[in-house]
């Protein structure tokens, strides 16, 4: 039933209960099996203003104070991200301010059914721009034609100002036409109530039941969903009056409760009460990080839902340290039929994404060959979806850059064939033999916990002097028992599960995310990461940013509750520590601008490749559009080299892109100091001779006038490798910034990213 907006908001204000939906934002659930109190909101407050966390990193307080901290002032689209530092505790007591109603931003649903929807439940996660929505603050979804939607606001993560950074917003909509799409507006309403969601007790009634077996060489190992939450062993991810999510995990068992060492069942339940509808997330994992005796282990696998078998998979090959993922509804209607689509222009206006060319218009046959490729070989546990299964491969391809091809096709666009490839190559992220959990914390293991912990270090290496123990993986079981098809690697990393995570709000997501990004700093060697520090400088360049890039990611994105959050920040800024000591506030660092450490790769150890460097110099953008002030600096050192190169101070633009740049003598010599001594020593005396760009000089390289070269036209060649630096780099030059710009963006030969557009960033 609708109502109207200021009756709405009135009722948020004055009352807790609106009717039969519940105006909710992560408030206490009363577990009616459990007795336990749970909250879903990763920074709730309690009475005291404390918060208290479990081993996932979820709050769990018994009560809870929804006082809205501050006030909503920035205007729609006008903000970025915010400080990726770990705020401090709001002020419990302070007193609630309410702000008139507000549109922020808008979602749209569409039914791609071919029948009218009813009772439709929903679930989806936003990132806001610093300030845009107060802590406390409650949303309603206001339709274009004026009914209005009670929304569920599970927040997450929180800027320093105490606004929401990133929160899960949940409801059910009465009713979507088929074929219909339609246009939601998240608007502020007062400040939230503190709402019990629904009870354990509620979803066991409906009839729900879920469970997972492999069948080992005859031997059948199950875990069930409803047992585990029957005996109470829950977290809760969201809480409130639209949805509830519970997780539960155990070690598959036999019938007579032998556990398997290795294979875990986690499941994520959530439950919309008012739909009667239950959502199942399941995942098996082989991830334990000290369990003796890893092995690849090959098994029957059967998902059941409902008393009915879901999915078979005979003979899956379960990878070390991998993990797969299926989600299920159970009954015979199916949400997923509804899709939501965020707001592109306001979720690149918050920093959180880069600011990709919203002017591209992003070819349907690219959008038709994503959805035709992905294949059941591609898509199914243990493979790898569209990303290069070998990661060190050389070359372009296009799961690299800030985002992959097919996440930045999906941002623009919010086609439902791009989200589908971009959430399931999210999913098959976990096929990867990098996944690494503690089981004493049940998280993915931490660095901060076991400083010498490395997988390309030497046992000797992992010897900690404190504990006097060697902090090595245990031995594979056997010499061929932990082979993969799949090799992964740092300096090829995609992005798997950031954004997927970002639009999705599901935990599977987080977590993925969390390995990753963990994997990037306990993979090298622990002496040159400077042990529980994470430097990454010992890397290749390019591993240097995309390994930054997922610690960025995380750190800016997992919740603020969660024990992670503060691991991920403290790698962040040591990484920006240690390369503004080196360069940025290094009297004597090279003229450049070019990152040095990890760089001398080519030719004779004299060159380093522009493109990688380029690759960086994006990263430590990206780091300032998340809010990390500290990447500020080190963005003004690294934007010489990118306008340098652009504005012919004596080397013609048309080579800023090449391969590879001579940049000294000899190893033992010193770096150039200027453009002019980077031309002698990579251009012929022939080509210097010309006039630069002229069509002379073009004829001499056989390209067009005006084309670089490094493969131009390509929207992979080195030029679009430079683009998201210039682009980050112009953002903070003035006139300097906008002449090197206007020079690059109206060049000739320039790359069609209307297929591949996930170098296509232009200046905020």
């Amino acid at each position: 039933m609708s109502t109207s907006l200021n009756t709405l908001v009135a009722r948020t204000l004055s009352v807790t209960l609106c009717g039969t939906i519940l105006v909710a934002c992560g408030g206490g659930s009363g577990d009616a099996t459990t007795g336990n109190t749970l909250s879903s909101s990763a920074a709730s407050v309690s009475a005291t203003g404390t918060v208290s966390t479990d081993a996932a990193g979820v709050a769990t307080t018994d009560a809870i104070s929804n006082a809205s901290m501050g006030t909503t002032a920035s205007s729609i689209y006008s903000g970025r991200g915010a400080s990726g530092q770990t705020p401090a505790k709001p002020d419990a007591n302070a007193p609630a301010m309410t702000a008139p109603a507000r549109t922020i931003t808008n979602v749209r649903l569409e039914n791609g059914a071919a029948a009218v929807q009813t009772s439709v439940p929903f679930t989806f996660g936003q990132v806001f721009a610093a300030g845009d929505l107060a802590k406390g603050t409650a949303l309603i979804g206001r339709f274009d034609n004026g009914e209005t939607l009670p929304l569920q606001v599970d927040a997450k993560a929180f800027h320093p100002d105490g606004s929401v950074r990133h929160a899960v917003i949940s409801g059910v909509v009465p009713t979507i036409a088929a074929g219909q799409t339609r246009k939601m507006d998240l608007v502020t309403a007062g400040s939230q109530s503190a709402l019990a969601g629904s009870s354990t007790a509620q979803l066991l009634n409906s009839g729900f039941n879920a469970s997972v077996n492999a069948t080992i060489a005859g031997v059948r190992y199950s875990a069930s969903a409803d047992e585990l939450i029957k005996a109470g062993k829950t977290t809760s991810w969201l809480a409130g009056a639209s949805a509830n999510e519970w997780l539960v995990s155990a070690p598959l068992k036999t019938a007579s409760g032998v556990q398997h060492p290795h294979l875990t069942a986690r499941f994520a339940v959530r439950w919309y009460d008012s739909a009667k509808k239950a959502r199942v997330d399941v995942t098996v994992e082989n991830n334990w990080a000290y369990e003796a005796a890893p092995s690849n282990f090959t098994y029957d696998a059967e998902v059941l839902v409902g008393g009915k078998s879901v999915y078979a998979k005979p003979a899956l090959t379960h990878l070390h340290h991998a993990r797969w993922r299926k989600v299920f509804w159970q009954g015979a209607v199916n949400p997923d039929a509804v899709v939501v689509k965020h707001d592109t222009a306001y979720l690149i206006a918050t920093g959180a994404v880069a600011n990709y060319d919203q002017n591209l218009a992003i070819k349907e046959a690219s959008l038709a060959a994503l959805k035709s490729g992905w294949t059941a070989d591609k898509s199914e546990p243990m493979k790898v979806g569209s990303a290069n299964g070998y990661m060190p491969s050389t070359g372009g391809r296009s799961d690299i850059g800030l985002l992959p091809a097919w996440s930045v096709m999906y941002l623009l666009t919010m086609d439902k064939r791009a989200k589908e490839v971009t959430l399931g190559n999210g999913d098959l992220g976990g096929t990867w033999s990098m996944h690494y959990r503690d089981k004493l914390t049940d998280r993915p293991i931490s660095i901060v916990d076991f400083p010498y912990m490395t997988i390309q270090g030497r046992p000797g290496d992992t010897q900690n002097p404190v504990t006097k123990k060697r902090e090595s993986f245990p031995a594979c079981a056997t010499t061929d028992g932990c082979t993969s098809p799949f090799t992964h690697d740092m300096s090829h990393q995609p992005s798997l599960a950031y954004l997927p995570y970002m639009v999705t709000g599901d935990y599977y997501y987080l977590e993925e995310l969390q390995f990753w990004a963990m994997y990037n700093v306990l993979a090298p060697n622990p002496n040159y990461r400077e042990q529980a520090k994470g430097i990454l400088q010992s890397n290749q360049v390019r591993g240097q940013a995309w390994g930054l890039r997922s610690l960025l990611d995380a750190a800016y994105i997992t919740p603020d509750a969660d024990k992670l959050k503060s691991h991920f920040t403290s790698f962040v800024n040591n990484n920006l520590a240690w390369y503004n000591k080196t360069y940025s506030d290094n009297a004597q660092a090279n003229q450049l601008g070019v990152l040095l450490n990890g760089a001398f790769a080519y030719q004779s150890g004299t060159g380093v490749a522009p493109w990688q460097d380029d690759f960086f110099t994006s990263v430590i953008g990206h780091a300032t559009d998340l809010g990390f002030t500290e990447a500020k600096r080190l963005l003004n050192w690294k934007a010489k080299y990118s306008l340098q190169r652009m504005n012919d101070g004596g080397l013609c633009w048309i080579d800023a892109a090449m391969y590879s740049m001579k940049i000294k003598d000899s190893g033992s010599s010193a770096i150039y100091s200027t453009m002019k001594q980077v031309a002698v020593a990579n251009q012929s005396e022939a080509l210097r001779a010309l006039t630069c760009a002229s069509a002379e000089m073009a004829k001499l390289l056989k390209l067009k006038t005006g084309e670089m070269t490094g493969y131009s036209s390509s929207a992979i060649g080195y030029p679009s490798n430079m683009q998201p630096a210039l682009a980050y780099s112009v953002s903070i030059s003035g006139a300097q910034g906008q002449k090197a710009w206007n020079t690059f963006i109206t060049r000739g030969g320039q790359p069609d990213y209307t297929g591949a557009p996930q170098f296509a960033v232009i200046p905020r």
